[in-house]
């Protein structure tokens, strides 16, 4: 096991002069992204741009949206592990791999968000209060560590049998990759009952959100791995058949699909009854008063509209115009299930106030660490996976 360790760190920690401006430049990020972090602990929240009137900003919008990504990990194992498609067995360890970082950067925004990271210990069973099963934050614990945990033992044992050219034994990861499927959906639905179950917030209580949270994860999750994907075969780091291409796409495109359904579908029932949660959408779309947020969610539904144009097109069968969708589906989707959902809930308060929420500089830097945390983690994976991956036959023989 020691020399797995050693041969990965040794694999991570080799490569070109651009793999190393990329880790470097990470690093730098993360470091930034510390030091902001940092000032906040010093100084308290008020270091953010929220407050009493909105109290969850970037940060609980980059967790819902980075808990569907590693959610979306599922689509990629489905085929590979049910369909026993032995080619998406060349590149699912990539999607699990990238759950683990996922989950990791959700972890540490909602740490940073806490402000008093020093008091988790309340949340700790026997330690804490638990209050388990009376309370969704534990259920959202619960699954959340959970899902890490299972890809950990997933992606560690089989790349640890390929480095030993060892056919992984079945008993030991498949029911645990079965478990890590039914587990995925869980994770994005319990984090959406945690908006729904907020009766004082009647933006969020709606029965749309769990399936909208699904389906947008479904479709954003494979479209930055099939970004991935293309440029490790692009550099020459794997090779794949392009049916795995088409794969994704479908999948991708299914689910952009049904979530622009389902996006119409509440925008109607909104407008169209005039309730009270057409306040929150109206001020949200710039109808009601000015609207910081009404640029970014029209420029996301437009960019999922010309992406979903794009992938029932022929422009689809083009590699720049496929690559530029997903880009547009990714950038779309976050802005939308971030800025487009989260906050909106607080404007206007309970009390009718409309009080605008812009995210501090402290603010934007912490949220960049993270994400160049995570994507340094990622790089780090991949670079340690791929020589196993290319070298091993398990992954065109084991199914």
């Amino acid at each position: 096991m020691f020399r797995f360790f050693g041969y990965s760190l040794q694999a991570a920690f080799t490569g070109s002069t651009k793999y190393w401006l990329w880790i470097i430049l990470l690093f730098t990020l993360s470091l930034i992204g510390l030091n902001a972090y940092a000032r906040q602990l010093a100084f308290g929240l008020g270091t953010t741009g929220m407050g009493d009137e909105v109290s969850w900003g970037l940060y609980i919008a980059n967790f819902a949206f980075l808990v569907g990504m590693a959610a979306a990990a599922v689509m990629m194992v489905i085929p590979a592990y049910i369909f026993k498609d032995k080619e998406m067995h060349k590149v699912v360890i990539f999607s699990e791999l990238f759950a683990i970082a996922a989950m990791i950067m959700c972890i540490l925004f909602i740490v940073v968000d806490i402000g008093r990271p020093d008091r988790l210990w309340h949340m700790l069973p026997v330690i804490g209060y638990f209050n388990f099963p009376g309370s969704l934050l534990t259920w959202d614990v619960i699954v959340l560590n959970g899902y890490l945990l299972l890809n950990l033992w997933v992606c560690f044992y089989v790349l640890y049998k390929g480095f030993l050219d060892e056919q992984p034994k079945k008993i030991l990861y498949i029911p645990i990759v079965f478990l890590a499927i039914a587990w995925a959906p869980s994770i994005h639905t319990i984090t959406a009952f945690l908006f729904q179950g907020l009766g004082g917030r009647p933006f969020w209580n709606t029965g749309l959100i769990a399936p909208r949270f699904l389906v947008s994860a479904f479709a954003a999750g494979p479209s930055f791995m099939l970004l991935v994907f293309t440029y490790l075969r692009a550099i020459n780091a794997i090779d794949f058949e392009e049916k795995v291409i088409y794969r994704i796409r479908i999948i991708i495109t299914v689910s952009l699909l049904i979530n622009i359904f389902l996006a119409g579908s509440e925008l109607f029932a909104d407008f169209y009854a005039e309730s009270e949660h057409a306040v929150h959408i109206s001020h949200l779309f710039g109808l009601h008063g000015t609207s910081l947020l009404a640029p970014w969610i029209m420029g996301a539904l437009g960019l999922n509209v010309v992406a979903a144009i794009i992938l029932l097109s022929p422009l689809r069968k083009i590699t720049f115009f496929l690559l530029l969708a997903c880009v547009m589906i990714v950038v779309g989707i976050w802005t939308e299930k971030g800025l487009g959902f989260v906050i909106p809930g607080f404007i206007p308060t309970p009390l009718g106030d409309f009080v605008q929420y812009l995210p501090s500089n402290n603010e934007l830097l912490i949220c960049l660490g993270i994400w160049s945390f995570g994507l340094l983690l990622y790089s780090f994976f991949i670079k340690a996976a791929i020589p196993i991956v290319n070298r091993s036959e398990q992954y065109s023989d084991y199914t």
